[in-house]
């Protein structure tokens, strides 16, 4: 089990609709990263680019909530995105979803699950 996940962080470091915690993802190429972010208490994690163009969703580094603290937003189209989905409910992406990436939380930690991460 060990060789199929990465440490992304502890779980105190991800505090509930605050700020996410953004993660490399040299699987994708070297420039590519991820991010993951707490919502009702549960860790969601997508690749860290718009459905829309891809740019990274964040302009403020690991900033991904909108004012209200319900949806991920990407500073800039504006497109709100789901956070427990990745689903794109208002935008020019509509429709369209976030890549998302599996996480686990135990043992105090939040860890990627390798195999979520999808080659291109």
């Amino acid at each position: 089990m060990a060789d199929n996940k990465r440490l992304i962080c502890k779980s105190g470091e991800l505090q509930e609709k605050a700020l996410g915690v953004r993660f490399g993802l040299p699987e994708l190429g070297e420039r590519v990263t991820g991010f993951v972010v707490r919502y009702n208490g549960t860790p969601y994690a997508y690749v860290n680019r718009c459905a829309h163009v891809f740019v990274e969703l964040d302009w403020q580094e690991g900033d991904f909530f909108d004012l209200t603290r319900h949806y991920l937003i990407c500073a800039t189209h504006g497109a709100h995105y789901q956070p427990q989905t990745g689903y794109c409910v208002m935008g020019p992406c509509k429709g369209r979803s976030l890549e998302a990436l599996k996480v686990i939380e135990q043992d105090n930690a939040i860890y990627l699950i390798l195999e979520s991460i999808k080659h291109v």
